[in-house]
């Protein structure tokens, strides 16, 4: 022994940092955050004793951080099993995919915009009137800005989805994301990201159980390619802008409607639809 640790398995934080390739201000962070606090503090000099048990969890924080997860993040996929942990795990990277291809698409429309001067950057399509029934949805409300957008999207989908089949419940058509502020790159707002179910679910966690009225609403439909920012700004003028020539007030927040699955399609096909809530004319 070199005095690194004690016979009971116990590490100094200089030898458990080494051990995990973990620094003492990590550790530090780590202990103030209740991440990973040390196994015992001596009472008298006030030194952190760490536990060789304690490496395997250290060196998968240090693996998560090199994923650029954040601290409240990996306490709930570290947290339960590890079964739980890799469900977890693999949502968040799917998330963080999903918000990677957004950038990519965003950079691709500025790109082509520079080169194709003067052009339209999104082709004409006419703007529709359907009737929403009353809906039984469960729904995830967090606050995001634009660059964190798509990735909470995808994940509040894959939570509400996973707290449906845990219950025997169905889902019965297209989910949508309801927009009750401006989301920008440079302030955070409320979305709500909503899924149509039917059988008996209970609310839990972030998740709520609501019904959403019966409205009529104004859409046009857009492909996955054109669900990029700032490009979809573009479909909502194109709403909008019919709302007002036709002199009917919007009733509600503007809403993104998805197909189950829609990723998964050509990207250039139409899929997504951009909607918004309407008054009725007085007969």
């Amino acid at each position: 022994m070199n005095g690194s640790h004690d016979t009971d398995g116990e590490l100094t934080i200089s030898e458990f940092g080494r051990r995990s390739s973990l620094s003492h201000k990590a550790l530090r962070l780590y202990d103030v955050s209740g991440l990973l606090p040390p196994a015992r503090v001596d009472p008298v000099n006030g030194y952190r004793q760490y536990s060789v048990g304690q490496l395997e969890r250290a060196r998968r924080i240090s693996v998560l951080r090199q994923l650029d997860m954040p601290l409240t993040k990996i306490a709930e996929v570290l947290a339960g099993s590890d079964e739980e942990a890799l469900i977890r795990l693999d949502r968040w990277w799917t998330a963080q995919e999903a918000t990677t291809a957004a950038r990519r698409a965003t950079l691709e429309y500025l790109r082509d915009r520079l080169s194709r001067s003067g052009t339209p950057g999104l082709t004409p399509r006419p703007v529709q009137l359907r009737d929403v029934p009353e809906t039984k949805i469960a729904a995830i409300r967090t606050d995001t800005d634009q660059q964190s957008l798509v990735g909470v999207i995808v994940s509040s989908t894959y939570e509400i989805r996973a707290h449906l089949i845990a219950a025997g419940a169905t889902q019965t058509g297209e989910s949508w994301v309801i927009f009750h502020g401006a989301v920008t790159p440079e302030a955070e707002a409320t979305v709500e990201v909503c899924m149509p179910f039917t059988g008996l679910v209970d609310p839990s966690g972030s998740i709520a159980i609501r019904v959403e009225p019966a409205h009529r609403e104004a859409y046009c439909r857009i492909t996955m390619d054109e669900c990029s920012f700032p490009r979809i700004m573009l479909a909502y003028d194109l709403v909008y802008d019919w709302i007002r020539a036709h002199g009917l007030p919007d009733s509600g927040p503007p809403r993104e409607v998805y197909p189950p699955d829609c990723h998964l399609g050509p990207r250039d096909q139409p899929a997504v639809d951009i909607a918004v809530p309407i008054l009725e004319r007085n007969a």
